[in-house]
């Protein structure tokens, strides 16, 4: 992360142009050389935030800018504002979660900032993994509250505190020494109710409480099994089985969702081969499972865990077994 300098303005003005990547941001179109030289040259002193005013901080990468994260400070420099920008070419490598990462610690352990925001264009999905990667806990949908170039636009909020990113930081890591299957008593639902997937994630698995509900009060010709899961003895997950002969006569996957807390440690990987244990000692030798198979999806974990899918779509989602023999 560094200050803007004089030679960074024709890349700024690339990336700024590039219809990639100004489609889920705000600033009019065209950037022209002059106003990208004028803004880089505006940019040039930044040495950090600004209480009352916005900064713009570059991302270099050997030498070379590859985008850019804004910085809002409100007038007491206890909130923040955070935007980011990252040239086409240099996306999907990681780079705009290390550097706004590194404005968020930096914020937090140095700026004597309180809270963190961002809005995003509810479309913008890899910006909302970005920031749920990194903490950020999803506030709600302004309707209408963006405007963009001669449209009123929807804006997703999401927030950080100081001590929300200290937890999020302490939370296990590592793949876990124990991953089990554990029934739903009493004396955890409470604790079950309360596992969450990334908002971003809620279009491709249902939240916790749609998931209870449809346990509870199943569709038609639907038999549910259901289990938590414990990971070193800590709820991490919730998984149930469609168990309905009636309908199919394999076993279906119906739900599997692993709280935000403990994604990334495989725990899932984990799970999968413990179900298909226990319905292969019941004598099963298939499990079904299906997908919507669009960016950001469950499609990679599946076909890791060994589903193959059957080259069939119903109702927008691919349909695929696992093997148990």
């Amino acid at each position: 992360m560094r200050a803007f300098a004089a030679a960074d303005a024709a890349i700024f003005a690339g990336y700024r142009n590039d219809p990639a990547v100004a489609r889920y941001q705000g600033w009019e179109l065209p950037v022209s050389p002059l106003d990208a030289a004028a803004f880089v040259e505006s940019q040039q002193m930044v040495t950090g935030p600004v209480p009352g005013d916005w900064v713009q901080i570059a991302i270099d990468c050997g030498g070379e800018l590859v985008g850019d994260v804004a910085v809002g400070l409100d007038g007491t420099g206890a909130q923040a504002m955070i935007g980011f920008t990252l040239r086409r070419d240099r996306q999907r490598l990681g780079l705009g979660r290390e550097a706004v990462a590194a404005v968020v610690d930096a914020l937090f352990g140095h700026g004597g900032v309180h809270r963190i925001t961002a809005k995003l264009d509810p479309r913008n999905s890899a910006s909302a993994r970005l920031v749920e990667h990194l903490g950020f806990r999803y506030e709600g949908c302004a309707k209408a509250a963006a405007a963009v170039r001669g449209e009123w636009l929807d804006d997703e909020r999401y927030a950080l505190l100081r001590e929300d990113r200290r937890e999020w930081l302490a939370r296990p890591a590592g793949p876990p020494a124990d991953v089990r299957l554990v029934k739903i008593t009493p004396g955890n639902v409470g604790a079950v109710a309360k596992l969450a997937t990334h908002h971003s994630q809620e279009r491709f698995v249902a939240t916790m409480a749609d998931s209870f509900r449809d346990a509870l009060v199943p569709p038609e010709a639907t038999v549910p099994w259901m289990r938590a899961i414990a990971a070193d003895s800590e709820l991490a997950g919730f998984v149930i089985l469609d168990e309905s002969a009636s309908a199919h006569p394999e076993p279906l996957l119906w739900r599997l969702l692993i709280d935000r807390r403990h994604q990334r440690r495989g725990i899932g990987s984990r799970v999968v081969p413990l179900l298909a244990d226990r319905l292969r000692a019941e004598g099963h030798r298939v499990l079904k499972t299906s997908w919507l198979d669009e960016q950001g999806g469950p499609a990679p974990f599946y076909r890791k865990v060994g589903f193959v899918p059957t080259g069939d779509i119903v109702g927008g989602k691919v349909q695929a077994t696992l093997s148990l023999n």
